[in-house]
C-alpha cells in the first residue's frame, strides 16, 4: 500500500464503485488509485504499477480498469490501454474514453479502426469537450491516411465559429490550424492560430509563436 496517500481525494463516484469490496481491500485499492492519479503525468510507469496493483485486487471494478487503461495510455503501453479501456467500458457502459480508444488504435498503426469510433452509437452521449477530443483524434487518423481534406472536414464538425468557443475549442482549432498549414493555406492557418491564442490566456499552447511564424 502506498505511503502518505490521502484516499479522501478519490472521487465520490469511484468510492461508490469500491463499496463492492471489503473495507480493507477498498482502502488499499483506493490508495493505489490515488497514487496512480498523482503520478500519471510525472511518472507514468510508476502510475501504471499502482494501477495494476489495484487491478490485482479489484479487476471487476470499472473505475479500476479505466485507471489502468489511462495509466497505460500515458506510459505508451497502447495494447494494454486498449484492452483495459474496453473492459472498463463493458463494465460501466461509460463512453467517455472513446478518444483514448481511438488514439490507441492510431498508435498501434490502425487508423481505420480509429475512424470507426466516430460511428459509435455512444458518440451522441458525449459531452462537447470529449466529442471535440474524439474529432481531433479521428482527424489525426485521416491525416495518417494522407486524407488532409477529410481531416479538415472532420474538425469542422466540432464548430469553427470564433465568436462561439466552447469546451475544448482551443485544442480543436489548433488542430484545424495545423492541418490548414499542412494544406498550404497559410493565411487561414495564421488566422486560426490567432483565434487559439485569444482563448489560451495562460499560454499553454504555442499558438502565438506559430501564428507569428506564418505572418
Amino acid at each position: 500500500m502506498p505511503d502518505n496517500v490521502d484516499t479522501s481525494l478519490l472521487e465520490r463516484s469511484v468510492r461508490a464503485e469500491l463499496r463492492t469490496l471489503s473495507k480493507l481491500n477498498a482502502e488499499v485499492v483506493a490508495a493505489h488509485l490515488v497514487a496512480a492519479g498523482q503520478l500519471v503525468d510525472s511518472d507514468p510507469r510508476r502510475a501504471l504499477e499502482h494501477a495494476r496493483a489495484a487491478r490485482g485486487r479489484a479487476a471487476r471494478v470499472g473505475a479500476v480498469r479505466e485507471a489502468v487503461g489511462v495509466a497505460a495510455y500515458h506510459a505508451a503501453e497502447w495494447a494494454e490501454s486498449l484492452t483495459e479501456l474496453r473492459a472498463a467500458r463493458r463494465i460501466s457502459g461509460d463512453s467517455r474514453t472513446l478518444p483514448l480508444l481511438a488514439d490507441c488504435e492510431r498508435a498501434l498503426g490502425r487508423p481505420h479502426q480509429a475512424l470507426r469510433m466516430l460511428s459509435d452509437p455512444d458518440v451522441a452521449k458525449l459531452d462537447p469537450e470529449t466529442r471535440r477530443e474524439l474529432l481531433i483524434v479521428v482527424a489525426g487518423a485521416r491525416r495518417d491516411l494522407g486524407q488532409l481534406d477529410a481531416a479538415l472536414a472532420v474538425l469542422a464538425r466540432g464548430g469553427l465559429d470564433p465568436s462561439k468557443p466552447g469546451p475544448g475549442s482551443a485544442r480543436l482549432w489548433y488542430a484545424y490550424a495545423d492541418a490548414l498549414q499542412s494544406a498550404g493555406r497559410i493565411p487561414d492557418a495564421a488566422r486560426w492560430f490567432a483565434a487559439v491564442a485569444a482563448l489560451d490566456a495562460d499560454g499553454e499552447m504555442d499558438a502565438v509563436e506559430r501564428a507569428a511564424a506564418l505572418l
